[in-house]
């Protein structure tokens, strides 16, 4: 079949709507009508080049919510008709990660950036060359084929333009504070970059019952969204941040901050370090150069005051599992 899809050509560049070919769904895939797509800040990496693709040229998308209206051979949890959100990460049910409890970090994930299917070939085409379709999904599109394992069947009467959003940013910030920090009542939490994913952290920390939440975003919009989203104070720097939290903790810190600026950098990770107490979590959420590398950490500080530096990947969740509870 023919469908429009978002494509970009060359890194950096822009996205280009236009007409794509579709193969129809083999086995274990199917055949999506997508009626919303977010926009993650990981679309925008891809299109300004902060992170390169192996294969191009591509259709992003990875937070969306549709219709299954054909299913190939072999697909058991889903039938035409239902409705899903789509999981960038595939659940297999079956690899090391899955069986036990983390899907987020399915062995499947290593196609993510491939951009081709679980067999290696391609569905999309424009002309004569394949398109990589992100995640596997490619949601900026109105159809396409998708493994049977990166679907999540939700309610009917859930409204799919809210769903799209439990694909990726709310599990995403939420399980920031949630899983990767483990915030607990009384907690001291600072949220750096309170954006898609890191709204969702300040109310994620909220919720676990964080006494302070403390956002930090050089946006006067964002910050003050965060504090009618469960912050309880907002500042433009982490700096300024970090001397508001060590007044009133005896110098201590956070017990945890959270780094989900758009593009992370070792300097935002040294600084979120720094603003922690003895035996505080740095979670790193936000997305970073691959080739960066030298967290400005003094090893002695590490070691001694027992700090700890998380990543998290998609909130560390097993989105078969928490999409539907969200």
């Amino acid at each position: 079949m023919k469908t429009k899809a978002a494509v970009i050509f060359e890194q950096p560049g822009k996205w280009e709507v236009l007409e794509v070919d579709l193969d129809g769904p083999k086995e274990f895939e199917v055949l999506v009508e997508f009626a919303a797509c977010g926009l993650c800040h990981s679309d925008d990496h891809i299109a300004k080049g902060d992170m390169m693709m192996s294969h191009l040229p591509y259709c992003g998308g990875h937070e969306g919510a549709g219709v299954v209206v054909e299913v190939g051979g072999g697909v058991r949890s889903l039938q035409v008709g239902d409705h899903i959100v789509t999981s960038f990460v595939p659940g297999c049910g079956k690899c090391r990660w899955c069986a036990g409890g983390q899907q987020n970090l399915c062995d499947y994930g290593a196609l993510m950036m491939t951009g081709s299917q679980m067999d290696g070939t391609f569905r999309m085409h424009v002309g004569d060359a394949d398109v990589a379709q992100g995640s596997l999904l490619s949601a900026f599109a109105h159809h396409s084929v998708l493994p049977e394992w990166s679907c999540i069947k939700i309610d009917r009467d859930i409204p799919l333009l809210a769903a799209a959003l439990v694909g990726c940013a709310v599990p995403t910030g939420w399980g920031s504070a949630v899983n990767a920090a483990q915030v607990s009542p009384g907690d001291v939490v600072i949220v750096m970059g309170v954006g898609g994913v890191g709204i969702n952290a300040v109310q994620g920390a909220a919720h676990a019952g964080a006494a302070h939440v403390v956002a930090v975003d050089p946006v006067a919009f964002k910050r003050d969204t965060a504090l009618k989203l469960g912050a309880t104070a907002a500042f433009a720097g982490i700096d300024e941040a970090k001397d508001y939290v060590q007044d009133f903790t005896n110098g201590q810190g956070a017990d945890a901050t959270i780094i989900t600026i758009g593009v992370v950098t070792s300097t935002h990770v040294g600084q979120g370090f720094s603003s922690i107490r003895k035996g505080g979590t740095v979670v790193v959420t936000g997305m970073g150069n691959k080739d960066e590398t030298g967290i400005p950490v003094a090893l002695f500080e590490l070691t001694m005051y027992q700090k700890r530096i998380q990543g998290c990947l998609f909130g560390m969740m097993s989105p078969s599992k928490d999409v539907p509870a969200f």
